[in-house]
């Protein structure tokens, strides 16, 4: 069995990853990259960037309802094609992921690797093809999947997330979405604003992780004219005959032709075989952690980004990374003060937190 010797290895790509390399490359450590799965950023491929882009096309249609003040005229008569649409926002992420992937993990040559890595013990990694990584210090940075519950991967792909969404040829007639934070809400009103018919549903009362509740009860009577909102019951889905989806929420039920579910993220730590480091976990299956040096216990390992669970957003994942990145090549750990948690939800409406 093949064994290499680093002093860094960084589990994961994603932006917490790359983060925490672009301080472990300047340093002269001798260091691997390791990543399973698919390259580029969640951001990149299946988050902020190409969502960003699917908002603005839907903005930009739903605008014509006011061109009639500008004196613009035949605004009536504008239609959309949704495949074409979709494919100019697929050409965007292709881009955004192409650009991600060129500035980093191509530039890296053997330092990078590609795989899923166990821990066989605290500085030892098992890569999938047996190789062995032995490492002074280890960063995971495996970042997280959407959760979708398991009686409802029966529907196949008539469930969508964000994982799939944007790989999406053309729309359904009809969505359910279920989960109404930050990527529900995006989406739905996206989704509507292109003539699609959306229901909205979350079993909170409020949307979008508003917690002020005057500013929930504005958000829910806005957002609420533009597509329904039923809130405060956990949805039921089940099948129909015709093979579209029946969704139930308390005493409101629709029947529609796929659900788009954003109830939340699942971290990756499930193939890191973390019981061999003989660590504390919290109720999510992620280790224990000092927050201000990212450092797990005492061991010479380091958690960062979305993996954490904590604050899955970019700027978080970046600060995350170069903390990590800072304490893996440090002889002693240090503590970073952490930046006021900041939110914004690219609804319209904007929910700012």
């Amino acid at each position: 069995m093949s064994e290499r010797k680093v002093d860094v290895a960084i589990i994961g790509s994603g932006s917490a990853g790359l983060y925490a390399l672009s301080k472990v490359r300047p340093s002269g450590k001798r260091f691997v990259l390791i990543n399973g799965g698919e390259l580029g950023t969640t951001c990149a491929r299946v988050g902020c960037m190409p969502s960003k882009a699917f908002i603005q096309v839907a903005e930009d249609y739903h605008r014509r309802g006011v061109f009639n003040r500008y004196g613009i005229e035949g605004h009536e008569d504008m239609g959309l094609d949704v495949a074409t649409a979709m494919e100019y926002v697929q050409d965007l992420r292709d881009t955004f992921v192409d650009r991600v992937i060129s500035n980093s993990t191509d530039k890296l040559g053997d330092h990078f690797v590609e795989g899923y890595a166990r821990f066989v013990e605290p500085g030892v990694l098992e890569m999938d093809n047996g190789e062995r990584i032995r490492a002074d210090r280890v960063i995971i940075a495996t970042g997280s999947r959407p959760l979708v519950p398991e009686p409802w991967r029966a529907f196949g792909d008539r469930v969508l997330t964000t994982d799939d969404f944007f790989e999406q040829d053309n729309l359904p007639e009809s969505v359910a979405v279920i989960g109404l934070g930050v990527i529900g809400l995006e989406l739905g009103q996206a989704l509507h604003r292109l003539g699609i018919g959306v229901t909205g549903i979350d079993i909170q009362e409020t949307i979008g992780g508003i917690t002020d509740p005057d500013v929930a009860r504005v958000a829910v009577d806005v957002l609420s004219k533009e597509f329904p909102l039923w809130l405060g019951h956990a949805a039921e889905v089940t099948e129909e005959p015709d093979g579209r989806l029946k969704v139930r929420a308390g005493e409101q039920e629709a029947v529609v032709d796929k659900i788009l579910v954003a109830i939340g993220r699942i971290p990756n730590t499930d193939r890191l075989g973390l019981e061999a480091l003989g660590i504390q976990m919290d109720e999510r299956g992620v280790p224990v952690h000092d927050r201000h040096t990212m450092q797990i216990g005492d061991l010479p390992i380091f958690i960062a980004g979305d993996v954490t669970g904590e604050r899955p957003l970019l700027h978080e994942a970046g600060d995350e990374g170069r903390i990590a990145g800072h304490n893996a090549i440090s002889e002693r750990a240090q503590a970073f003060h952490r930046k006021v948690p900041l939110t914004i939800t690219f609804c319209d409406p904007n929910v700012c937190a």
